[in-house]
Order: structure tokens, then C-alpha cells, then sequence
């Protein structure tokens, strides 16, 4: 069964901080990659972090140095620090899990996705 469930997005100011969490079914969290993704209002869907289960990670350019994804392998979640949180990074964030064995950074190459959560960031 492959099953990802996101929350934790909420309403923020500029600067604040906000921690998702993405609860994953036992396949799904085992799956060689693991990412989060995000899509603004009306544009699509963009890259914000992934890592591997490994443990190396990839950020968008956008996010780093603010942003910090990390996987709890004892509760199957991975997580989404997210510091000094600016207006441009309201979007629906998603969850995703892909089992490629080579690195995957785009939203296409990912098959498995949570419902989304909703983060707003007011300046």
C-alpha cells in the first residue's frame, strides 16, 4: 500500500517558521527517494527538497540555507524545517515518493503523492 499524508501547513508571517510532516506507509517510505514539492497559485508544481534514503539531499535554489528536509526512519515520516519563511513560498505542499535508482528532482519523475497541505506566508 502506498499512502503519504502531509501536515503542519498553516497560516505565517513573513519569518516565521513552519515544520511539515509527511507520514508514509512502510513501502512508500522505503522507496529510494523522497521529496517535497510545491505549487504556487496558478503555476505548477516545482521542486523544493528530496532525499535519499541514504541520507544526501537536494534543495532547490530557492530554499537553501532556509529550508531543511529530514526522514525519521523509526515513525516512517519525513519532514520539512522550513525557517525565515517568506510571502513567495505560499503554496500547497506535497509529499512524494519515488523508487528510481537514480537521482530524481523533478516533480515527473515521482509516482507516488500525498494530498497536499496549504502553507501561506502574509508579509
Amino acid at each position: 500500500q502506498m499512502e503519504l499524508v502531509e501536515s503542519g501547513g498553516r497560516q505565517v508571517q513573513a519569518g516565521g517558521s513552519l515544520r511539515l510532516s509527511c507520514v508514509a506507509s512502510e513501502r512508500a517510505f522505503n522507496m529510494n527517494f523522497m521529496g517535497w514539492f510545491r505549487q504556487p497559485p496558478g503555476k505548477g508544481r516545482e521542486t523544493v527538497a528530496v532525499i535519499w534514503i541514504g541520507g544526501s539531499t537536494y534543495y532547490a535554489d530557492s530554499v537553501k540555507d532556509r529550508f531543511t528536509i529530514s526522514r525519521d526512519s523509526a515513525k516512517n515520516i519525513v519532514y520539512l524545517q522550513m525557517n525565515n519563511l517568506l510571502p513567495q513560498d505560499t503554496a500547497v505542499y506535497y509529499c512524494a515518493a519515488d523508487s528510481s535508482s537514480r537521482w530524481s528532482t523533478k516533480p515527473a519523475d515521482y509516482d507516488y503523492w500525498g494530498q497536499g497541505t496549504q502553507v501561506t506566508v502574509s508579509s
